[in-house]
């Protein structure tokens, strides 16, 4: 594997993020408020909202910027919003690319005597720098009226463990605080989206519904449910507010790999690769706000495993996110381009729990880096590569491979060679139990397993090394990828996302890479060895860090 190849993948695990749905079961919303301005005729949902009179940012009260990890008192979280209100005052006088929205329904008019828009928050859970927040508050203000923002909550979701739901919960939390200020309030609804998101926007009368986009099977279906039920006089619009470039921009079709999307990525981000304007204090508020939310109870009636415990080196939320990526660009980013595929050296972002909760934007991550290229190139177009091109290529292969997670989703040539060395003989064979416990005979297996365990993050170049040794440990490709997908999505804070899956389906079928010399049980998959990686770091260094003996296992 050449230096470049390694290069190139070794971050597209380590940055990443897709949101559970969410979890919880006792919080209460309250109905919508008459709002204060109707317009009379058809109103386009996707059409440009005239110019208005200024709208100006009220001071936010809490500080975005809280220190965390070393990252800063907040200098950056006030440098943002700063620049935010540079580009516009807001939304309403911002030429929005309206490139990024797409109609769901077959209306697009909004209906008359309309009581407020609503914005149907899931992957991306923030209030400023998000595409799909400000798309609902552009109609909103366009047409006079309130605007609410819904989480739709589930008592559990796939493989995620407290671990997520706890980093999540905290995140909403840090939501609804924010949009309390902002006069927009925040709904807790509980139980699938098809089944309380219709009622509510009934209930309310509320005339429009936003949301933003997932390229995964679960997300896009409960957007299809939800288009299913709603009134058919309600426009329904998603937002791509994920990707920098929206994913059914960038490409029409699933793309091959790297080399076939790269330019047409680069050729756009001219275009879409600019600041955000400021989600403002809502000048048409509802008569009542939002009941609030027992949070402690909410998670308290979550369905979801307990035993996998939350971190302490990651705080949830916005604030705690720009406050990594403060220390990221001032502490590590000098070091990103030549340290990155090195686990003994601290150089990578550590923003893949936030990135994947949607609770820091990858865009705004990116235009700060970019501020520094002149001064660190490498490591710039590194990050660049990795958290743009590579994290889009993610999202364009779901989005059009349905076995994405699958061997099935292969490439033919992959899915002939794994078949024709699906019986050879393993040298080593471990059950689920025995990968999960980190008990095989390599001890450098086993410490990136313990970190993944113990810390929520396992560092992105021992993801590759870690997905190839589950197929050459395991029966057949087939329970390999099982295996490896259900280990990331329990324990990895960024489990269940699209750079999980191509990750796993990278190392283990082939996708987005090439053909190699073949070999037992790999066939022509690409192969790493232990000898390989004691030859790029201090192997002996990374396993006495996470000696089972040290961590009390």
């Amino acid at each position: 594997m050449s230096q470049k190849s390694r290069n190139r993948r070794a971050h597209g695990r380590e940055d990443t993020t897709a949101s559970p749905a969410g979890c919880g079961d006792t919080a209460r919303t309250r109905t919508a408020a008459v709002p204060r301005g109707q317009l009379k005729g058809k109103r386009k949902v996707l059409a440009e909202p005239s110019g208005a009179e200024a709208l100006t940012v009220a001071k936010r009260r809490r500080k975005e910027g809280e220190a965390v990890e070393g990252g800063g008192a907040g200098s950056l979280g006030e440098a943002v919003r700063q620049a935010r209100l540079r580009v516009a005052p807001s939304v309403q006088e911002f030429k929005y690319n309206k490139k990024r929205v797409r109609l769901v329904s077959e209306s697009s008019d909004l209906k008359d005597a309309a009581k407020g828009v609503v914005y149907w928050m899931s992957r991306d859970q923030r209030v400023q720098d998000n595409w799909a927040f400000l798309y609902a508050q552009r109609l909103a203000l366009k047409q006079q009226l309130p605007l609410h923002v819904c989480f739709c909550l589930v008592p559990k979701f796939l493989e995620a463990t407290i671990r997520h739901f706890g980093f999540m919960l905290k995140g909403l939390q840090e939501v609804a605080e924010e949009c309390q200020e902002l006069d927009i309030p925040f709904h807790l609804l509980i139980g699938f989206a098809k089944d309380v998101l219709p009622a509510f926007v009934t209930d309310r009368g509320l005339g429009g519904v936003v949301t933003d986009f997932s390229p995964l099977r679960v997300p896009m279906q409960w957007v299809e449910d939800v288009k299913e039920r709603l009134p058919g006089d309600v426009p329904f619009v998603q937002v791509d507010a994920h990707n920098i470039v929206p994913c059914w921009v960038t490409s029409d079709k699933q793309e091959y790999g790297a080399r076939t999307i790269r330019r047409k990525i680069h050729d756009r981000l001219p275009e879409f690769l600019t600041e955000f304007p400021p989600v403002i204090k809502h000048p048409f508020p509802p008569t009542a706000p939002a009941e609030p939310i027992d949070w402690s109870a909410c998670r308290a009636s979550l369905q979801v495993d307990c035993s996998v415990k939350e971190v302490r080196w990651a705080t949830p939320g916005t604030a705690a996110g720009l406050a990594m990526l403060e220390s990221f660009i001032g502490e590590r980013l000098k070091s990103f381009g030549t340290d990155r595929n090195n686990p003994t050296r601290a150089a990578l972002s550590n923003l893949s729990p936030w990135f994947h909760f949607g609770q820091v934007s990858v865009q705004r991550a990116i235009l700060e880096v970019q501020k520094y290229r002149s001064r660190y190139k490498e490591s710039v177009d590194g990050f660049t590569e990795e958290a743009v091109v590579r994290r889009e290529l993610a999202d364009n292969f779901c989005y059009y491979n349905r076995n994405y997670d699958k061997v099935e989703g292969a490439y033919d040539w992959a899915k002939t060679t794994l078949k024709l060395h699906a019986q050879d003989k393993r040298s080593h064979l471990y059950e689920l139990k025995q990968l999960e416990e980190g008990k095989t005979h390599d001890p450098l297996w086993n410490a990136a397993q313990l970190q993944m365990v113990h810390e929520g993050k396992m560092h992105g170049f021992l993801r590759m090394y870690w997905a190839k040794k589950i197929l050459e440990w395991t029966r057949s490709p087939e329970e390999a990828l099982k295996f490896a997908i259900y280990l990331n999505d329990r324990y990895e804070l960024d489990g269940r996302d699209p750079n999980g899956y191509v990750g796993c389906m990278w190392s283990i079928c082939g996708i987005h890479d090439q053909g190699w010399a073949e070999r037992a049980v790999f066939g022509k998959i690409r192969y790493m060895n232990y000898a390989g990686c004691k030859r790029k770091f201090d192997v002996g260094q990374f396993e006495r860090r996470y000696d089972p003996r040290k961590l009390g296992q």
